[in-house]
């Protein structure tokens, strides 16, 4: 998708000249294409939200609620479809050292106060500086890699299920008539149904009834404080700056050059969402890059599809939130894993525009190949082998 083709887009659509225009004239959308893009990151968000209610015991009201939220307040705001994602890092180490719900809200504390202060006091700019294009696309590159890896692991659980949808979404990609989301969506749906039977009988008991967050602190002590911090807030830092800051700014500038953002905003944005979160059951989020792929990659043009995903999660968590569980069982794994090719996709191939210089197109895979393993040593690896190629130190 080209800029010139979503600036007409965008005009079009909101009755507003874009080239030169400021944010605030900027009206988001929320016709079917915002709709079909609001569901372009079910793919991460799904899988976590599992984990965290089956694994963790996080009360999905809390979780859902501060999940929608930020998502309402990004899309209000920023007026492009920036997304809100489960920090990464943070959920497979919970997931897997089955941390505790207290010790999981510390560190979505001291994370929420470390990117605030990185945003408010600047020191996030010279850190940004140093990534150069070369480093940045092979941050991107090697994250919707990781998106496509992961989203092929997925579809072959059901590879019949996933090459239908396959078929289905890239004849359909391109429709402004029928997006290729519903088609998925409604297949999920059939399929889940037709795999398991029993299905029917389970979503009949759907309760719907009323709560609201509480607060979650008073149950946190100094020692979950310390306990999050040390072992799942520090070492998602590099992981937030590569993919949450620098990419996702990146991406957002490259696809909406008219409502561009910068590092300490983002930085700024992420340190209030996390500072706010714990204190009513919500689990660390960021500004994922893949989440914006996969929202672009199915139609959304504005901040109108985190505004519909917003809402549709608030409605659950504040109505639905005990039948959660019940609910996500329509999602099979094989269409998450679709829903994830096609982000990751849409994520690497902004990578086209590195040019034909042998060094920088070598910096870029070295970066991306690091990148699928670890983001922030992807970023310091890429620093270090740019700044050396450009030098004269080391030659290709």
């Amino acid at each position: 998708m080209s800029r010139d083709s979503q600036a007409k887009d965008l005009e079009s659509g909101s009755g507003v000249h874009l080239e030169g225009a400021s944010t605030h004239k900027i009206k988001n959308l929320y016709n079917r294409m915002e709709w079909a893009g609001a569901f372009g990151d079910v793919g991460t968000l799904i899988p976590f939200v599992v984990a965290y209610i089956t694994i963790v015991k996080i009360d999905p009201l809390g979780l859902l609620f501060m999940f929608g939220i930020s998502l309402l307040v990004a899309g209000f705001y920023y007026k492009t479809p920036i997304p809100v994602q489960p920090m990464k890092a943070i959920g497979a180490a919970a997931i897997a050292g089955g941390i505790s719900p207290p010790a999981l809200f510390g560190s979505g504390l001291t994370t929420g106060l470390f990117w605030l202060l990185a945003g408010v006091t600047g020191a996030i700019r010279p850190i940004a500086k140093l990534a150069s294009k070369p480093v940045v696309r092979g941050i991107m590159l090697g994250l919707g890699l990781s998106f496509m890896v992961d989203g092929v692991n997925r579809m072959k659980t059901a590879p019949v299920l996933a090459g239908i949808a396959l078929v289905v979404t890239y004849l359909l990609l391109t429709n402004p008539k029928i997006p290729a989301m519903f088609m998925l969506l409604i297949i999920g749906v059939v399929s889940a149904v037709i795999m398991n039977p029993q299905l029917v009988s389970e979503l009949a008991k759907i309760h719907v009834g009323f709560r609201i967050p509480s607060f979650s602190l008073s149950m946190t002590t100094w020692n979950d404080i310390v306990v999050g911090t040390l072992l799942f807030a520090i070492p998602q830092i590099p992981l937030t700056l590569g993919n949450a800051v620098i990419a996702i700014v990146a991406e957002n500038n490259e696809l909406f050059p008219e409502r561009k953002v910068t590092e300490k905003k983002i930085a700024i944005s992420q340190g209030i969402m996390n500072l706010v979160s714990p204190l009513f059951g919500g689990i660390p989020m960021c500004h994922g890059a893949g989440g914006m792929a996969g929202h672009v990659r199915f139609g959304a043009k504005t901040g109108g599809a985190p505004v519909i995903l917003g809402s549709i999660l608030v409605f659950i968590a504040l109505f639905l939130s005990d039948s959660v569980s019940i609910i996500l069982k329509i999602f099979p794994n094989a269409i998450l894993g679709v829903i994830l090719f096609f982000a990751g996709s849409e994520l690497a191939i902004v990578v086209r525009d590195i040019g034909d210089k042998k060094t920088d197109f070598y910096v870029m895979l070295i970066v991306a190949a690091f990148a699928m393993w670890n983001m922030g040593v992807a970023f310091l690896v890429g620093i270090i082998l740019d700044n050396s190629l450009r030098r004269g130190w080391i030659k290709v």
